[in-house]
């Protein structure tokens, strides 16, 4: 009798848990590098312009949402806000922490022909197809997919050439719970595997 109440009341405490704190969250994206990139100033020089980077999602305002179980949802935006601004951000500050000055440019139309008339020594550009969370809460977990996906162009002037390169990231995990905490730090720490990994070898 009493592993039946027990189980009732920890049964009642999930419910609870996943009812609770519905509304909008917004969550702190930082890229925050491991790595340390030896040969990333012999690679893209000292200067880099960055250009505007494009969300061409769907949805663009949302960047997922965690249902409970009676279905309701919270949802999550980034911050700052809009998300390639939050990238873009992120993205500058790291690299100038290491030795690389970033230019913002109002546009680029990524073509290798321009980059001989840019005053900088490489100019980056990033359009996000995928960046999306959706949790679905059971009795005593709750599933959590993850994908994000990231076209990354690079244009190296003393290279005269463009690489591009798609980078994509899915994760599906189980918690015991979901809060926009453990959200948050998901999505950085892809944020830190996509980036780390791209600036040891951009090219």
């Amino acid at each position: 009798m009493k592993s039946i109440r027990w189980l009732f009341i920890l049964s009642l405490g999930f419910f609870v848990l996943g009812c609770a704190k519905l509304g909008t969250y917004s969550l702190y994206l930082r890229y925050q590098p491991v790595r340390e990139f030896t040969s990333l100033q012999q690679k893209i020089g000292l200067t880099l312009a960055m250009a505007p980077f494009k969300d061409e999602r769907p949805d663009t305002y949302y960047i997922g949402f965690h249902s409970n179980l009676q279905g309701d949802s919270n949802y999550f935006k980034s911050r700052p806000f809009p998300l390639e601004r939050a990238i873009k951000e992120s993205l500058s500050d790291a690299l100038s922490r290491h030795g690389v000055k970033t230019i913002p440019i109002s546009n680029w139309d990524g073509k290798p022909e321009s980059l001989k008339n840019m005053e900088t020594d490489s100019v980056l550009m990033i359009e996000i197809k995928r960046f999306w969370t959706e949790g679905k809460a059971s009795l005593f977990r709750t599933s959590i997919k993850t994908a994000v996906q990231l076209v990354i162009h690079l244009g190296v002037k003393k290279e005269s050439k463009v690489y591009t390169r798609n980078v994509e990231v899915e994760k599906e995990v189980t918690e015991t719970r979901s809060t926009p905490e453990g959200v948050e730090a998901m999505f950085n720490q892809i944020l830190t595997d996509i980036f780390d990994s791209y600036f040891s070898n951009p090219y």
